[in-house]
C-alpha cells in the first residue's frame, strides 16, 4: 500500500476493506461518500466533483478521504453503483421483449435524474454490486431467449448503448437550448424556413417526400419518449427470436 491509503498495485474497490489501515472505526461510509458525490454531480455537473469538494461535504480531511476511496476512479465507481440501486427490478413477465423495453425506459430515466451518468458508463464500471443486480436481472428476462449467454450480454450491452447515446442527445439538445439568446421556438422557426426553402427548389425529392404535411419534422414537436421506444423496439424486433 503507497503513502495516503492508495494502492501501489492495480485493485478492485469492491474487493478492498470500506477503510484501509489501522485505528479507530471508521467515521465514514462508502454509501455516504457517494452519496455526497452523487448530490454534487446532480447539482452542479460531474466536473464539480472533486475529492476535496466529497470530502468537506461529508466533514472529512481531504487526504483521509483517500483511506476511503484511494482514486478518483474508484469514486467516480462509487457513484454510478449509487444511482445503480434506483432500478425496480421486478420479476420478469416472461415477455423478453417487453421486459427489457420497460429496463430500458428505467435507464433513460435514471440518466435524465443524473445527467452525468452516460459520461461514465464504461466496462470498467460495470461489476459493481448493483450492477451485477442488473446483469442478473437482464439475463432473467432473456430467458425465453433461446440464444447463448455471451449474445444475450451483447444485446443487454447494445441496448445500454442505445439508451446512453439517445439520452445523450436529448441532454445535448437540452443544454443548446438552455444557451440561446433567444426562444427555442424562434430558433427553430427560422430553421424551418430555411429548409423550406431548399425543399421548394426540387433538389431533394425524396427528402421532401418522407417529410410527409402534418408529421413533426426531425428536431421538433416531437414525442421524445415515443421516438426512444420504437428505436429500443426495433432493435429487439432484429434480435433472433
Amino acid at each position: 500500500m503507497a503513502a495516503g491509503g492508495r494502492p501501489a498495485e492495480p485493485e478492485v474497490i469492491w474487493a478492498r476493506p470500506q477503510r484501509a489501515g489501522r485505528g479507530p472505526r471508521p467515521a465514514h461510509s462508502r454509501d455516504s461518500i457517494a452519496a455526497e458525490a452523487v448530490r454534487i454531480a446532480d447539482a452542479e455537473g460531474i466536473e464539480a466533483v472533486s475529492m476535496r469538494r466529497v470530502a468537506a461535504g461529508i466533514g472529512a480531511g481531504t487526504m483521509s478521504l483517500y483511506n476511503y476511496v484511494p482514486r478518483k476512479e474508484d469514486l467516480y465507481e462509487l457513484m454510478v453503483d449509487a444511482v445503480g440501486a434506483e432500478y425496480d427490478l421486478t420479476p420478469p413477465t416472461g415477455d423478453w421483449r417487453a421486459d427489457l423495453l420497460a429496463l430500458a425506459r428505467q435507464t433513460r430515466a435514471l440518466m435524465h435524474r443524473h445527467p452525468w451518468l452516460p459520461r461514465l458508463l464504461s466496462p470498467v464500471y460495470g461489476f459493481s454490486p448493483h450492477a451485477l443486480r442488473y446483469l442478473e436481472h437482464s439475463l432473467a428476462c432473456l430467458e425465453p431467449l433461446e440464444v447463448s449467454g455471451g449474445e444475450k450480454l451483447e444485446l443487454v450491452a447494445a441496448i445500454n448503448g442505445t439508451v446512453a447515446t439517445f439520452v445523450a442527445g436529448e441532454l445535448a439538445t437540452a443544454e443548446r437550448a438552455r444557451s440561446l439568446p433567444w426562444s427555442e421556438d424562434a430558433e427553430q422557426g427560422v430553421r424551418m424556413a430555411w429548409l423550406g426553402s431548399r425543399l421548394a427548389t426540387g433538389e431533394y425529392p425524396r427528402l421532401t417526400a418522407a417529410l410527409t404535411p402534418g408529421d413533426p419534422v426531425p428536431g421538433t414537436g416531437l414525442d421524445m419518449a415515443a421516438v426512444f421506444d420504437r428505436a429500443v423496439s426495433r432493435l429487439l424486433g432484429a434480435w433472433a427470436a
